[in-house]
């Protein structure tokens, strides 16, 4: 005879569900795993990790230009006499365009003002104008694209129509014609407002794109229900879950906007001597690089670096933090 066991009476325990469970389907804003995992994959390619090693080393270049000058044993804007030979048209002395003990990088013709504390400091000067203009433009942007997304109607009508509008005006020429008319303003503050106003569409869209296939989610629409206001849902459901593609195309922008402020002071609309510029020494160099090639190698160089390097590093962290964005 089978004997039957008793069934326990003890009522099952329920399992503890967390509150934030209870919103079904809510992707998790990057967690710190997340971010540990991002910093691993990132430092596991060699690329990428050659380009974050260039990249902090220019940000620290920038960070500590002034002290690295008074290390050099010369400012950007003294001018050494004894380091160019006269009966030359001012060439420098020395072989490589005057690089010794005393000059590092050697002299500026003519001038002879010290290379590589003009370069350091135009390291300053160009990520100074590239970040705080990429700041602009991604606050700017991503506030637009947020707002455009998560509205709808006639707000995304109006803010789309403002973005194709900002688009499709020449920029380039509009920033060469409003650095030649402005002449007694401070070159780096409206450089930076100027590349910053026409820079945030493009990240606008992006974050129009991402805010409006999450504002009918059901996590999205707990919240709306359970009496959260418009920013509450925008700041801590919304956002938290859109900044990878944020954090990607901000490393993108980068490099984009430190061209820009090259080009401008190539062009002589830019920062003004004798605040230091690697655009505006390049344009220097162009007279002198079948005399003194290194005149024109060394900031063309370091310019090169830094785009090279954020471009790479971008690449890198949009292929980790996004890596369906802009593919179908």
């Amino acid at each position: 005879m089978t004997t039957i066991p008793k069934q326990n009476p003890q009522t099952p325990q329920t399992p503890q569900v967390s509150p934030a469970s209870t919103r079904s389907g809510a992707p998790s804003p990057l967690p710190e795993s997340l971010w540990r995992a991002t910093w691993r994959k990132l430092w596991r390619d060699r690329g990428s990790r050659l380009a974050l090693a260039a990249a902090a080393l220019l940000v620290l270049t920038a960070l500590t230009a002034p002290l690295l000058s008074r290390l050099g044993g010369w400012s950007p804007t003294e001018f050494d006499s004894h380091a160019i030979d006269p009966y030359l048209g001012g060439m420098p002395r020395g072989p490589l365009g005057g690089i010794s003990a005393e000059h590092w990088l050697g002299v500026e013709p003519a001038t002879g003002r010290d290379l590589f504390a003009r370069v350091v400091h135009g390291a300053q000067v160009s990520l100074l104008i590239a970040f705080a203009a990429t700041a602009i433009v991604v606050v700017v942007g991503t506030a637009a694209g947020l707002a455009a997304g998560y509205f709808g109607g006639r707000v995304d009508t109006v803010l789309s129509r403002v973005m194709d509008l900002t688009m499709s005006f020449p920029s380039l020429i509009f920033m060469i014609a409003m650095m030649s008319v402005a002449q007694d303003v401070n070159r780096v503050l409206l450089m930076t407002a100027v590349i910053g106003v026409f820079g945030w569409p493009g990240i606008a869209r992006v974050v129009r794109g991402e805010a409006l296939s999450l504002r009918h989610r059901e996590y999205v629409e707990a919240a709306r229900v359970g009496g959260s206001g418009p920013w509450r849902i925008l700041t801590r459901e919304v956002l938290p879950n859109i900044s990878g593609p944020v954090i990607a195309y901000t490393t993108l922008l980068v490099p984009g906007m430190i061209s820009t402020e090259a080009a401008l002071s190539f062009l002589g609309v830019g920062v003004r001597p004798p605040t230091s510029s690697w655009g505006q020494m390049i344009a220097e160099a162009v007279s002198y690089y079948d005399t003194d090639p290194m005149f024109f190698l060394i900031p063309s160089a370091f310019l090169f670096t830094a785009v090279l390097a954020f471009t790479v590093l971008g690449d890198a962290l949009r292929d980790i933090l996004d890596p369906h964005g802009g593919r179908p």
